[in-house]
């Protein structure tokens, strides 16, 4: 998003977005807690807002990083009105904590509206920690998701993560793109270490685009 519209996703975690000048491009976060950015957040970027019920929570999980273990159906997911606004809350907490990273690693930009990290953010993504969804062995020896999934365990999963991110070394690769006007925020999994945009689809052939023009 931010400058973009969300379109859908094409395999779990990756999400389709389209760019307000109609083209579209393919986005990985590298994180399920980053991939929560994507919904929606903190004025201005409420705008964005895609869980405005507990089964538009659900439905969307069905294509997030945490269905890349496992297939996971909406049916699957139980959400309450309760656990929804947690998540909200956690998301607007995210919005604050993911750009303050980024920035202390010098891979980020302000992102317009909102401040820094906070030590309420902080204590907030503490008490999400819990019981996290588990994979268990059906009668047939596959493995499944033992279920329901609540809502409350989806959120303990992305506080587990986002700590690891905040609390080691893969903090370090917290990273925003590089593009202009862009604030997509990613979790750079790469070997090498080396990712600077939110896509080549999008920012990145626009960067190459312009040293073209620049170089002619």
């Amino acid at each position: 998003m931010f400058d973009t519209e969300y379109s859908g996703y094409m395999t779990p975690g990756a999400r389709r977005l389209v760019s307000r000048d109609g083209v579209g491009h393919t986005f990985d976060s590298g994180s399920f807690a980053l991939e929560l950015l994507l919904t929606g957040g903190p004025p201005p970027w409420d705008r964005y807002e895609l869980w405005h019920t507990p089964d538009d929570l659900a439905d969307w999980l069905a294509g997030s990083h945490l269905a890349a273990e496992l297939p996971l159906a909406t049916g699957e997911v139980r959400v309450t009105e309760e656990e929804l606004e947690a998540a909200r809350k956690f998301r607007d907490a995210l919005f604050r904590i993911a750009p303050t990273l980024a920035l202390r690693n010098d891979k980020g930009k302000p992102m317009p509206g909102v401040g820094p990290m906070t030590a309420a953010d902080v204590e907030l993504v503490n008490a999400a920690v819990g019981p996290v969804p588990r994979p268990v062995l059906d009668a047939d020896g596959t493995k499944v998701w033992e279920l329901p999934i609540t809502g409350a365990q989806v959120l303990s999963l992305a506080a587990r993560e986002l700590i690891d991110l905040i609390g080691t070394d893969s903090g370090k690769r917290v990273r925003m793109c590089e593009g202009d006007n862009c604030y997509l925020l990613f979790h750079d999994t790469s070997r090498p270490g080396n990712r600077r945009w939110c896509s080549m689809q999008r920012c990145g052939n626009r960067h190459k685009v312009g040293n073209y023009r620049s170089r002619h």
